[in-house]
């Protein structure tokens, strides 16, 4: 019998994700893990194929995508320009205008991520760093946490592009984005939120944030 008929039999090799706290705030809403299974493992995501318990007390099936973690940074050099990229991605078939991401390799916190991503994929080093906010991109399907930092003080040095990455930058002004944001070019959700929080700085809704990491 396997794991997916029997309820019981939980890997617990797998450890559980889910928040030992939610069960307490949200009683009438909290799931808990039954039985866990890794249904594939690739490169670097993994797929779990779990049984949950619902807050009635029913059991249901979740599938959802296991990633390491993510960080991006929106570089800003001294003119206030924004440096972007255009990247084809194979899932949805197209290529997007993003600002610079990754995902992190075993053992680094995001900003090292994002330290390393920035000389990677742009050639550039950045001298200050601010954490701008912390999103969940996928909450629906995938455990993806992703830190979104400000990066400037921008000096170049050598791009060092992964193997089968291809990736052109290119530096535009906030209100360019802006500009694609309404008009529904801007699609990628890491950059439509990038440019919002900007947006609040640059109006003075909102205070720049420290640059002290």
């Amino acid at each position: 019998m396997s794991k997916q008929q029997n309820p019981q039999a939980a890997d617990t090799a797998i450890p559980d994700h889910i928040d030992p706290t939610v069960a307490k705030q949200y009683p009438s809403l909290a799931e808990s893990t039954v039985s866990r299974e890794v249904v594939y493992e690739g490169r670097f995501l993994k797929v779990r194929k779990d049984v949950a318990r619902m807050p009635d007390g029913s059991t249901n099936t979740r599938e959802f995508i296991m990633h390491p973690g993510a960080a991006a940074m929106v570089p800003i050099d001294a003119d206030g320009r924004i440096l972007i990229e255009r990247q084809f991605r194979y899932g949805p078939g197209r290529v997007y205008v993003e600002i610079p991401a990754g995902k992190k390799d075993p053992g680094e916190t995001s900003l090292e991520t994002a330290k390393r991503e920035l000389v990677e994929e742009t050639g550039y080093r950045a001298r200050r760093w601010a954490h701008l906010t912390r999103i969940h991109p996928a909450i629906g399907f995938a455990d993806e946490v992703m830190d979104i930092y400000l990066a400037r003080d921008l000096e170049k040095v050598e791009r060092s592009l992964d193997v089968g990455e291809f990736v052109e930058i290119e530096w535009v002004t906030l209100g360019w984005l802006v500009d694609e944001l309404r008009a529904h070019r801007l699609l990628d959700v890491k950059t439509q939120i990038a440019v919002h929080w900007l947006q609040r700085f640059d109006d003075g809704s909102l205070p720049w944030p420290t640059f002290d990491l």
